[in-house]
């Protein structure tokens, strides 16, 4: 684990997105890794496969409800860090484009899942799982908050 240099997390503002992006931003800070967070919108209409990319670690990005919070969550990772986060914002299939991300020099890829349940996830499964199948690097899943978790095993205890 100590290899993993890039790491990115892959966020859509969920809970069990922040739970993901909380465990990320842990890891990096203790392997002292590069972060990108990536966020991934799905066309607005069918067919619709095309990718933009904004923002650097040093730019601002363009006004708009997802651009603002995807700023705000870098402004919180570099916080906690204390050093540049990248974002990247992306248009396609958010499975397929998360996985096509993991295969530039990104080390593991972090991802928060709820999933669909019953006969929706029968047939589709989730984004989390689409991403394990055609990653080629490490994916790590993150399937709660991890408060929550820590909560669980208290009280279990």
């Amino acid at each position: 684990m100590s290899g993993w240099n890039a790491i990115c997390c892959a966020v859509d503002f969920s809970e069990p997105s922040r739970a993901a992006f909380e465990r990320a931003v842990d890891l990096a800070s203790r392997l002292d890794a590069d972060l990108t967070l990536l966020h991934v919108c799905a066309p607005t209409f069918p067919g619709a496969d095309v990718v933009y990319a904004v923002g650097e670690p040093s730019d601002g990005l363009a006004e708009g409800p997802v651009q603002a919070q995807l700023e705000a969550w870098r402004r919180e990772a570099e916080h906690g860090l204390g050093r540049s986060v990248r974002v990247q914002l992306l248009t396609g299939n958010p499975a397929r484009e998360i996985a096509r991300f993991g295969e530039h020099g990104v080390d593991v890829l972090v991802v928060g899942t709820r999933g669909p349940t019953g006969l929706g996830r029968l047939l589709l499964g989730s984004v989390a799982e689409r991403v394990v199948r055609d990653a080629t690097c490490p994916v790590l899943i993150v399937h709660r908050p991890a408060r929550a978790a820590e909560e669980t095993a208290e009280t279990a205890t």
